[in-house]
């Protein structure tokens, strides 16, 4: 009887952080996160970081513990951006929402699409120029949020 509580107990511990790992969620809406990012993104005075990928995807699961556990990456992140990780698996594709981006996953994923405030897309990252190796590179992933958080598209930061 011991074994069988010991095994539930174990497999509810898995279930429960598999559940705790998701980062995309297929249920979700995803015109719905990008409105709801735009808004606070324009309250915040920050851009929209849009990560596409999947649950499925070992690139996207890496490329987001990279950026969270790495306190640097992290503060960079979450001070220019606003950031929605939007789902594309069989579940839920979101192909209307990728026709709207003009079709990041042309590139494959993850893939990263910045807007601006009002929603509008100004850059598509393909994630193949930020790895290194079997990963990603901190130098051009601090520089890829570095080159396209709000300020440095201010026409103020150029006058002489």
């Amino acid at each position: 009887m011991k074994k069988l509580i010991l095994f539930f107990l174990i497999a509810l511990s898995f279930d429960s952080f598999a559940q705790d790992s998701l980062i995309y969620h297929p249920e979700l809406n995803a015109a719905e996160q990008i409105k709801s990012a735009t808004l606070k993104a324009s309250a915040e005075n920050k851009h929209v970081l849009l990560m596409i990928g999947g649950n499925w995807c070992k690139w996207c699961r890496m490329f987001n513990k990279f950026v969270t556990t790495d306190t640097q990456l992290d503060s960079a992140m979450n001070k220019n951006f606003v950031v929605e990780h939007i789902n594309y698996s069989k579940e839920n594709k979101n192909e209307d929402v990728l026709k709207s981006l003009q079709f990041p996953q042309r590139f494959g994923y993850p893939v990263f699409v910045i807007l601006n405030s009002k929603g509008e897309l100004i850059h598509t990252q393909n994630s193949a120029y930020l790895e290194k190796g079997e990963g990603y590179s901190k130098e051009i992933v601090m520089d890829f949020f570095h080159q396209w958080r709000k300020d440095a598209l201010d026409e103020k930061n150029y006058k002489k």
